[in-house]
């Protein structure tokens, strides 16, 4: 009997463990975020540039609607690979997020050789932040208002005409190929090892042409020394509504996705996440942030965690065709 009634209050701890394990998931969400622990946003650009405006602009109205600090920490490097690694090791205890481009998920690997970490097993997608296409920018020094023109300039002056990228492998570089091949030119890649140092060449008329980010593209065409001539994506963008896409210009399949998100690492408990994703829905609605992100040639919007794993996922699907049509090799 004494070993029935111990085995039976063995049981009962045990259930009483299991349910307070259940109910410790839901008790962190109602506390999180402590008010003196503040929530850190990792960016993998460098403080100045697009993606870290946008960033800090969420932080501050973030910290806001949660009632606590957030803060930026930029860590740039790799192509996004160190900031998006640091989060990957982070807690999941949604204090330490990751704002990153569709690149770090979608593109770096089946870009290159060595990426330290797994876009679907070592993140928690949180909410898409906003989308924003690349554009082509051309040298006012190439007399060209149009594809059509700038394709017949690059041949007419085979291996003389150079293009930029943010560097190897990046989808600058994968569009600058890819509009290689689906012209037929013979143009000469140079790499940078970022789009800024890439766009001052630019401006300056070292290079004639690049695939670059809309939000970097309409600050470079204010000096009056960059046009935009095509975007590369399915619609017109109200930053720049009158340049006409690809497509509009007789040029199928630049048109892939190209969008910023938040993520936190995996295996984040489900009500953070669900908190998390409430307050970036009411933050990314506001008009002073969708103003903010549309100046700046993006489209502010969220969505939900479950929507935005499925755009990772798909947009890793298409470039990842888009690489091998290309035959770029990793770097």
């Amino acid at each position: 009997m004494k070993k029935l009634n111990g085995t039976r209050r063995a049981f009962g701890s045990a259930l009483s463990a299991a349910a307070l394990l259940g109910l410790a998931p839901l008790a962190f969400a109602q506390d999180f975020p402590a008010r003196n622990k503040p929530i850190r946003i990792v960016v993998g650009f460098t403080a100045g540039g697009g993606t870290d405006a946008q960033a800090r602009i969420v932080a501050q109205k973030l910290g806001e609607v949660l009632g606590t600090s957030v803060i930026v920490d930029n860590r740039p490097g790799a192509s996004t690979m160190l900031a998006a690694n640091e989060v990957s090791r982070a807690l999941p205890d949604g204090y330490t997020l990751l704002y990153a481009p569709s690149s770090t998920m979608a593109q770096n690997p089946h870009t290159f050789a060595q990426v330290p970490y797994d876009p679907f097993k070592d993140f928690t997608a949180i909410s898409m932040g906003g989308r924003g296409p690349l554009v082509l920018s051309v040298s006012t020094t190439v007399p060209a208002n149009n594809v059509k023109e700038l394709v017949a300039y690059v041949k007419a002056n085979p291996g003389k005409v150079s293009y930029a990228s943010f560097g190897a492998g990046t989808s600058s570089h994968i569009y600058g190929e890819a509009f290689v091949k689906k012209t037929g030119v013979d143009a000469v890649h140079i790499p940078y090892k970022g789009g800024s140092d890439a766009a001052k060449d630019l401006i300056g008329g070292r290079v004639q042409y690049m695939f670059d980010s809309a939000s970097s593209a309409v600050i470079t065409s204010a000096s009056g020394k960059v046009k935009i001539l095509a975007i590369a994506a399915n619609a017109r963008i109200a930053a720049l509504p009158d340049v006409p896409t690809f497509a509009e210009q007789g040029i199928a399949g630049l048109d892939l996705p190209s969008w910023l998100g938040f993520y936190g690492p995996a295996h984040m408990p489900a009500p953070v996440v669900a908190k998390l994703n409430a307050a970036l829905t009411q933050v990314l609605a506001m008009p002073q942030v969708r103003e903010f992100y549309r100046t700046g040639g993006y489209e502010a919007g969220a969505t939900t965690p479950e929507e935005f794993a499925g755009i990772t996922r798909s947009t890793y699907e298409r470039w990842g065709a888009m690489v091998q049509q290309v035959g770029l090799a990793k770097q």
